[in-house]
């Protein structure tokens, strides 16, 4: 077999065999494929797309790449949840310990984050003395005594991806759906899950700006999930603005505190417990979601989702009397409060470009090797739809420098002011297979 050959079947539009995209990931992880060729197929993909089972035989070949997590010595059905990105993303601090409260097993690998924010590992990371560097065999220990344990993901998963992202990042190829849908689903299969439920933003602060492009990631990922055998599914939700109120690691874990506490911002709360309840359902905990989402309501009410919590961030070496005490979170050194200019309604909220701000102040990372300062960030006081009246405060920046004309100034930009009221849809779509 040759590479060209596969390279010009491709460009001409016809399918590829199961061999013929195995033979390219094998040759490209194992660099006997140079990276010429490779970007030559991943261009030839962007502009022929791939067929349903195209798509599933390139996500197995790259799960077939590296290492594969074996959970069957974890009691239960294993559900993973997955976020496709955004601004103030905190579901997965909530979600983990709230479904681990209704004795679902959670065993999750995240990894660090580039862009806006840190990623789960990273924020987790903001409570002192948390180890996300655990054995195998203590993860699986973890997750069959306390059902809950996030780590950071294994550096040999999927290396196949790895490669091909890096090379679609420099050549122009990045948007493309069966690559998108591939890169994500491997990693997700790979890390061993029998169920998964996928979280596709949409909205100008996601990668997908449109509900249709986002609808056509949902159905090509639940899609392969159906065709390797995982229980999958999608749900379209809104990223116009960011998630929550909280922009900023040490922020967000706070406010996913106050949401495990039943007194968190009304979107993030929908959103957990819409995501919550699928992932009820798939692990044959409830056989309705709305039956799903009451269990869950009654976990926060009565305490068991944040004890679960305390007893997660006690496992894994964390100082859980931040729960009670969030001050012993990473502080900054400056809180500002940016006040209205004018009267009238919350319109719009740039989300992109507050992710952009917080980046700035210190809170995400650039490139791979950036530091990020854990106690920085945004607070949203107003999100689209609120009343504000001129003077009241829209958003708190939290820094270490007191000197942040550069940023205020973008600040302003981020919001529109209006006479008319607004109300952006969370929920667009549910995706089943």
């Amino acid at each position: 077999m040759r590479m060209v050959d596969v390279i010009s079947k491709k460009r001409d539009g016809q399918v590829l065999s199961k061999e013929e995209i195995q033979f390219f990931v094998t040759g490209y992880t194992n660099e006997q494929i140079p990276d010429y060729q490779a970007s030559a197929l991943a261009m030839a993909i962007f502009f022929q797309g791939m067929t349903a089972q195209e798509t599933a035989d390139l996500t197995l070949a790259m799960v077939d790449s590296g290492e594969k997590i074996d959970l069957s010595e974890i009691a239960g059905i294993k559900v993973d949840k997955h976020s496709t990105g955004g601004v103030g993303d905190t579901t997965t601090l909530v979600l983990a310990p709230l479904v681990a409260a209704l004795g679902i097993p959670v065993a999750k690998m995240s990894g660090r984050g580039l862009g806006h924010t840190g990623g789960t590992i990273d924020k987790l990371e903001s409570i002192a003395g948390f180890h996300v560097e655990v054995s195998k065999e203590e993860f699986i220990t973890l997750v069959n005594q306390n059902q809950l344990s996030v780590v950071a993901q294994s550096g040999n998963l999927t290396p196949a991806d790895k490669k091909m992202y890096a090379l679609r990042d420099v050549t122009g190829t990045v948007n493309s759906i069966p690559m998108i849908a591939s890169s994500i689903m491997s990693k997700k299969i790979a890390a061993g899950a029998d169920a998964i439920v996928l979280d596709v933003k949409v909205g100008a602060g996601a990668f997908m700006k449109t509900k249709e492009e986002a609808k056509q990631l949902a159905e090509t990922m639940v899609t392969i999930g159906s065709k390797v055998g995982r229980k999958t599914v999608a749900v379209l939700s809104d990223m116009s603005q960011p998630l929550g109120n909280a922009i900023g690691n040490a922020l967000e874990v706070k406010e996913a505190i106050d949401t495990l506490k039943g007194q968190g911002p009304k979107d993030l709360t929908e959103l957990v417990l819409t995501l919550g309840s699928q992932m009820v359902v798939l692990s044959n905990k409830a056989d309705t979601v709305e039956k799903a989402r009451v269990m869950l309501q009654q976990a926060i009410q009565s305490g068991a989702a944040i004890e679960k919590f305390k007893t997660f961030l006690d496992n894994q070496g964390g100082d859980s009397s931040v729960v009670d005490d969030p001050t012993k979170l990473p502080q900054a050194a400056f809180k500002i409060e940016i006040p209205a200019l004018q009267n009238g309604f919350v319109s719009e909220i740039v989300a992109h470009d507050l992710g952009t701000v917080a980046m700035m102040l210190g809170a995400g990372r650039a490139t791979k090797n950036d530091v990020i300062d854990l106690g920085v960030g945004l607070v949203l006081n107003k999100k689209v739809g609120d009343p504000v009246a001129k003077g009241e405060s829209l958003i708190t920046v939290y820094s270490n420098e007191e000197k942040v004309d550069a940023i205020i100034h973008k600040l302003y930009s981020c919001f529109t002011i209006s006479e008319q009221q607004n109300h952006p849809t969370l929920i667009h779509e549910l995706l089943l297979k």
